[in-house]
């Protein structure tokens, strides 16, 4: 029993950033946008928010630049698919391959200026970000350590989900953004502000993304500065977006299922089944592949994409 909870604990903790990464693509999706640079995105929160911390020794500080770091990465591609109405798909992956590429430069840079030639975040900022004990809560046998024994990461990440739950489905303007991804000619003709909300939202999203990125480079990785930090989660973040049917709550479950095959090598009895370990790291991408065909087969009308998703709006057509 207690090994199932300390896996169950791993697997939300290792769902985490999937988290992070499939909110920030929901926003941007449910504004019509298909943006492919979630990799890109993360990659340079990641790199943004470690530095901040490296240097600031300010867990908050660093928090607060890998948003901006991410916003200012989506600002890239709202500016060129909004108003210069560059190929969606396109424009995502240079800005995942620009994200990726930014990251591990600047890490080569910092990595040469360091004496003992690695990056470690200072103390103070790794107390910071241990788990946060909860009295009374976080004591309670199962429920406790289940619940209640996180760091702030996992429990801002479940936050953001909630509320922007409440803000797609329940504000005008929520809705309104929902709108402009079934149709912005209708919307535009409703008086909806199409493209400043489609700024604003694919804005948010980076900046989701961007916080996701930080928790891989300061949490996954120990505090120690590694290249390639978000290791792929960026695409997997993608796929789970189908699986949480575009709604934000759906992807705090979907996360922790992705999160539960990322660690599950980890508890398997190496005795009992002989099993390799490269299976193990292809389970979350075999995962992906079969969701992308079960949500296909989905007729669900709430469950279906945006109609507009990656079509690029011309208003001088409407």
């Amino acid at each position: 029993m207690d090994m199932f909870i300390k896996f169950l604990v791993a697997a939300v903790l290792a769902g985490t950033p999937l988290l992070y990464g499939t909110l920030g693509e929901i926003i941007s999706e449910k504004t019509g946008h298909l943006n492919l640079g979630v990799e890109g995105m993360m990659s340079i929160g990641a790199c943004a928010g470690f530095m901040a911390g490296y240097y600031t020794d300010n867990f908050f500080f660093a928090l607060a630049a890998s948003f901006v770091a991410g916003l200012l990465s989506a600002m890239i591609y709202a500016v060129l698919t909004i108003t210069f109405m560059a190929n969606q798909n396109v424009t995502g992956l240079t800005l995942t391959i620009f994200g990726i590429g930014l990251s591990n430069f600047i890490g080569v840079l910092e990595l040469a200026k360091s004496e003992s030639g690695t990056l470690k975040l200072p103390e103070n900022i790794t107390a910071q970000m241990r788990n946060i004990n909860i009295p009374g809560l976080s004591d309670i046998p199962v429920v406790g350590e289940l619940l209640f024994s996180y760091n702030l990461f996992v429990y801002l990440g479940v936050a953001i989900a909630l509320i922007l739950g409440y803000y797609l489905h329940k504000t005008k303007v929520g809705l309104n953004v929902q709108a402009i991804g079934e149709n912005p000619a209708a919307a535009d003709a409703a008086g909806i502000p199409v493209t400043k909300l489609r700024y604003l939202n694919i804005l948010l999203a980076g900046g989701i993304c961007g916080i996701g990125g930080a928790y891989c480079s300061m949490i996954i990785n120990g505090g120690v500065w590694i290249s390639n930090n978000v290791g792929g989660l960026g695409w997997i973040a993608v796929a789970l977006v189908i699986f949480a049917s575009w709604k934000p709550v759906n992807a705090i479950y979907g996360s922790m299922i992705f999160g539960a095959l990322r660690v599950l090598k980890y508890y398997v009895p190496k005795t009992t089944y002989n099993i390799p370990i490269a299976f193990f790291d292809m389970l979350p991408f075999l995962f992906t592949a079969l969701v992308l065909v079960i949500s296909s087969m989905r007729k669900k009308k709430g469950n279906q994409i945006p109609a507009h998703l990656g079509v690029n709006y011309y208003r001088e057509e409407r």
